[in-house]
């Protein structure tokens, strides 16, 4: 179940992002968007599937969630392409039946993850790297609006971390416990609002291909790298290989599908 919600949150993530161009188009102006239903109902898929992704996040390791979600990307590129008519290069469809396999093959080599709850020390770790990475991303974010190419990357970077953050912090939470006093809940919250705004402050100033393509990798390896090594996470005997073949692949298609025609925006 906790698989099925995580494809399902990849796929609220993905058509969230078509509804988001389909308003862009019809309004014309960045102004003007919020006043567009279909612009506004993306924007509340893409709440949806942030939930979905913590529930699943509860269940299964980080590397797989995490990887799952990346094949959003595919999603969008399959629905602009019947939705929008935007013509998909030969490599978008070639990334797209890859991240079919990758997935398949991390789906099969996932093995069991410890229970959630942190330490009171650990706890206060993952909040304090939460206001670092906000602190981070709020002097980056000055910088690219000053016209720095680097901080443009920067803030994609930051937003990545931050979003893969959140994806860890879940494992801190105590289900059934007192929540506004538990570091971890503030953490997510920090996390969370961080990473979308740097997300749409990298957008803003610079390639959409790049800055999806950082945001995905960071999101993908920092919070997986950290799963292994200090949450439990696991891979099921004798499939590593498989794991990390997966992992790689899936990566490589997310990469090539972040700089595909459908995930550029739609104002004129």
């Amino acid at each position: 179940m906790a698989l099925v919600l995580a494809i399902a949150a990849a796929v609220a993530y993905g058509a969230g992002s078509l509804l988001q161009a389909v308003g862009a188009r019809r309004a014309r102006s960045t102004v003007l968007v919020w006043r567009e239903p279909a612009y506004l109902a993306g924007l509340g898929l893409d709440g949806v599937a942030w939930l979905l992704s913590l529930v699943a996040l509860r269940t299964l390791p980080i590397y797989l969630v995490q990887t799952v979600l990346a094949g959003s990307l595919a999603v969008t590129a399959l629905g602009a392409r019947a939705f929008l008519g935007t013509v998909l290069r030969r490599a978008d469809g070639g990334a797209i039946a890859v991240t079919v396999v990758g997935l398949a093959l991390l789906a099969g080599a996932s093995g069991t993850q410890t229970e959630g709850g942190f330490s009171t020390a650990v706890s206060v770790v993952v909040a304090a790297s939460a206001v670092a990475l906000a602190a981070a991303g709020w002097w980056t974010a000055r910088r690219a609006r000053a016209g720095r190419e680097w901080a443009v990357v920067g803030c994609a970077v930051v937003a990545g971390a931050a979003f893969g953050g959140a994806a860890i912090a879940v494992h801190g939470i105590t289900v059934g416990g007192s929540w506004p006093a538990e570091p971890a809940v503030w953490a997510l919250v920090v996390f969370g609002v961080t990473g979308a705004l740097l997300y749409a402050a990298a957008l803003e100033h610079g390639n959409v291909a790049r800055v999806t393509a950082v945001l995905w990798t960071v999101e993908v390896v920092v919070p997986s790298s950290v799963g292994f090594a200090w949450l439990g996470d696991t891979v099921r005997s004798g499939w590593i290989p498989a794991a990390v073949a997966g992992f790689a692949l899936a990566i490589a298609a997310a990469l090539v599908l972040a700089g595909s025609p459908a995930q550029e925006p739609a104002t004129a």
